[in-house]
């Protein structure tokens, strides 16, 4: 998915909205139900924020199934990631395939519908298009887009997925990683080249985007498509982490100047608005960066 989103509002939608008992039985034929894909979605609906670690004679209990059923469940299950072991134990929790899956339906509808009359509200101000991007693994995956009616040949569409160390957005995106986090995200010794300012290794790339996180955004040109600029700016939620980055793609041979100051103020406005209707809310320390022209770094 990615990284980057409440794991209590994945749990908590589910414990909210379980599977009803009869619900599939009453709308759909017996014929069409599978047994053992019902019984593990019911197993998960089973965890919540009060029961977050459940045994395995807890949950078939709980579904009034044999404990031999339970464990088979289980044991798939894991294999999949949608459940792990509670710290090496017998307990199990929900395990990272399950965050994904909601950190993929917030991407696709939260961010989503909040942020696509924002991208075109930007889009009409500074007349280039606009973008909002999330991260899954070391990829990012375009969400959103506001088209520009400028002539601008682009194959990024809903959907793209490009590198994510290699993309201005990208680096938006690993601000919050770690270099040990970087290193297990990228464990090979050089990192594949897209052009000539892609990041050769990870120190280099953890130096670019602790740089980008203390300036508060990127603006760049040609970092991984000759005479294209970028200027991005992260998208926090209420817990402070990058979930997502918005930002606007424009010919750098059309580049003012002069317009680049208030373009720069504009996307960092938007995305600021966006971080504000997911509930964030930054400290006293973010406002006020100064707008730096990265061409030549």
């Amino acid at each position: 998915m990615p990284a980057n989103v409440r794991q209590h509002a994945s749990t908590e939608a589910m414990s909210s909205n379980p599977i009803p008992a009869t619900s599939a039985a009453s709308e759909t034929p017996d014929k069409y139900i599978v047994p053992g894909l019902e019984r593990g979605l019911r197993l998960l609906s089973e965890f919540s924020s009060k029961d977050r670690t459940m045994s395995a004679a807890e949950l078939a209990r709980r579904l009034k199934v044999p404990r031999s059923t339970v464990f088979r469940l289980l044991a798939t299950l894991e294999m999949l990631g949608f459940v792990e072991r509670a710290d090496g134990g017998r307990d199990f929790r929900l395990g990272m395939a399950v965050l994904r899956l909601g950190f993929e339906y917030l991407a696709s509808l939260e961010l989503t519908e909040l942020g696509r009359p924002l991208l075109e509200r930007l889009r009409d101000e500074i007349g280039y298009p606009s973008n909002l991007v999330v991260r899954d693994g070391r990829s990012i995956v375009y969400v959103a887009k506001a088209v520009s009616p400028r002539p601008f040949a682009s194959s990024v569409n809903v959907g793209t997925r490009l590198p994510a160390h290699a993309t201005v957005l990208g680096r938006v995106l690993l601000e919050d990683l770690s270099l040990a986090e970087l290193r297990t995200l990228y464990p090979e010794t050089q990192l594949a080249v897209f052009s000539e300012s892609t990041p050769r290794t990870v120190d280099e790339l953890h130096e670019i985007v602790q740089r980008d996180r203390e300036r508060g955004y990127v603006l760049q040109e040609g970092f991984f498509e000759a005479s294209i600029s970028t200027i991005a700016a992260p998208v926090r939620d209420r817990t402070g982490k990058v979930v997502a980055a918005l930002g606007a793609t424009i010919p750098a041979a059309h580049i003012d100047p002069a317009q680049l100051d208030a373009m720069v103020e504009k996307v960092r406005d938007t995305a600021g608005e966006l971080s504000r209707l997911l509930d964030y809310r930054p400290s006293l320390r973010s406002s006020g960066a100064k707008v730096v022209n990265l061409y030549r770094e």
